[in-house]
């Protein structure tokens, strides 16, 4: 080969070395486009506009979006309660510690007065005489009015206080707790309680709802017991 043609075969060689594949080519030439505002957008103020103008939200529009997905709410429903995880659990309570209930009387009146009680002492003025009504409805709310309570009728064992009420100037002590104990077994604890301490007891009953009250001079009691949704039962205790 002569020296002229293998000098043109090796400037031919270099310059098939240093070009780029077609398919790179196009597309960088399309991302100089796209990115580079080369003369090409710049012909195109629509395509500008797409590509460099800040994106518009509407607000009101981003509050339904995604609305049939199940999301947590923003904040606890103040009107539901805890599954009871102890419902049925030991109490510590012994037979020893149980006397049994009365058989209920099927009227109770007592019940009727406390369906619809919004407050413990709406519960309370319901269920007192008409000379300490005044006296209920002006009951203060803390939980310290279930340490308060007398010692002849305390808490069950396992209470978990939900609200408490009292009135020094009446005695009244109100206090509404679960328990994981069924019905039954509240009542009979509550009468051996009671009974040994000197009071009274009449049962009463409507449904599943049960009353256990009773008196020893000026002093009285009244325990409320319903079955709790959530196992175990729903106690409202009222001490004068």
């Amino acid at each position: 080969m002569s020296p002229n043609r293998l000098l043109l075969a090796s400037f031919l060689l270099l310059a098939a070395c240093s070009k780029q594949p077609a398919a790179q080519q196009d597309l960088d030439g399309l991302d100089k486009e796209l990115t580079a505002g080369i003369a090409g957008n710049q012909r195109d103020p629509a395509l500008t506009a797409a590509l460099h103008d800040q994106i518009m939200v509407d607000p009101a529009l981003t509050q339904s979006a995604n609305a049939n997905v199940v999301r947590p709410p923003s904040r606890p429903d103040p009107l539901s309660i805890p599954p009871d995880v102890s419902a049925g659990r030991p109490d510590g309570v012994t037979a020893a510690d149980l006397k049994p209930t009365p058989a209920a009387r099927g009227d109770c009146p007592a019940c009727r007065k406390a369906q619809g009680a919004l407050t413990l002492g709406e519960l309370a003025a319901r269920q007192a005489p008409a000379t300490a009504a005044a006296c209920a409805q002006a009951v203060s709310y803390s939980a310290g009015w279930a340490t308060r309570l007398p010692a002849d009728v305390p808490l069950y064992p396992d209470a978990r206080v939900r609200e408490a009420a009292g009135n020094d100037a009446c005695g009244l002590r109100v206090v509404s707790f679960a328990s994981g104990a069924p019905v039954g077994r509240i009542l009979d604890w509550y009468n051996a309680r009671v009974t040994r301490a000197g009071y009274s007891a009449e049962h009463q009953a409507s449904g599943a709802e049960h009353m256990l009250g009773g008196t020893r001079g000026d002093a009285a009691y009244l325990v409320h017991v319903t079955p709790d949704l959530a196992g175990g039962s729903a106690v409202d205790l009222l001490v004068r």
